[in-house]
């Protein structure tokens, strides 16, 4: 059970993540967290670099779906400037949004990546549904009530995993 937690890699920003990392591992497709993932979760609009990654992406026919369990105002404005589909109050780690992120895409699981900054919404549900997984590091240090308590759990899971040799990055 503890393995579902486990990220299938660890990488400090989104921006660490390039078509031609994707490419040698065949991922076609992205599925991604928004906030704290993408942006902080108090900004409403896409960086210029973030704009410029999503942008790499098409460019390099690499499909990018945002899933998010935040509501559909907050999700909408975000991806419509960027012509990117999305799915809001996903209710991560269900596999729901996943699956339907995957179908939409019209890839295969083995096809595609999920990244996120949380182990218990992103990876947890990534991981449960066959997916490979990139945990990123939060853009911010603050987050919404109910994502501190994820957090709190976070650190001890992580903790824990160091312990057992399985985790070898830092915070």
């Amino acid at each position: 059970m503890i393995k579902r937690f486990l990220p299938n890699e660890h990488v400090k920003s989104v921006m660490d993540i390039t078509p031609k990392t994707l490419k040698e591992k065949g991922i076609k497709g992205i599925i991604t967290d928004l906030d704290n993932t993408l942006v902080a979760w108090d900004v409403k609009n896409a960086t210029p670099e973030i704009v410029k990654w999503f942008k790499s992406m098409e460019e390099n026919d690499i499909k990018v779906t945002i899933i998010s369990n935040n509501n559909e105002e907050r999700v909408k404005f975000f991806s419509e400037p960027l012509n990117t589909p999305f799915v809001y109050s996903a209710r991560k780690p269900l596999r729901k949004a996943f699956v339907k992120a995957a179908k939409d895409m019209d890839l295969d699981k083995t096809d595609i990546v999920v990244i996120g900054d949380q182990l218990l919404t992103d990876v947890l549900g990534g991981n449960s549904s066959g997916f490979y997984t990139i945990l990123v590091v939060p853009i911010v240090e603050t987050d919404g009530r109910l994502t501190r308590i994820n957090r709190f759990l976070e650190r001890r899971i992580l903790s824990w995993m160091r312990k057992k040799g399985m985790v070898t990055w830092k915070e």
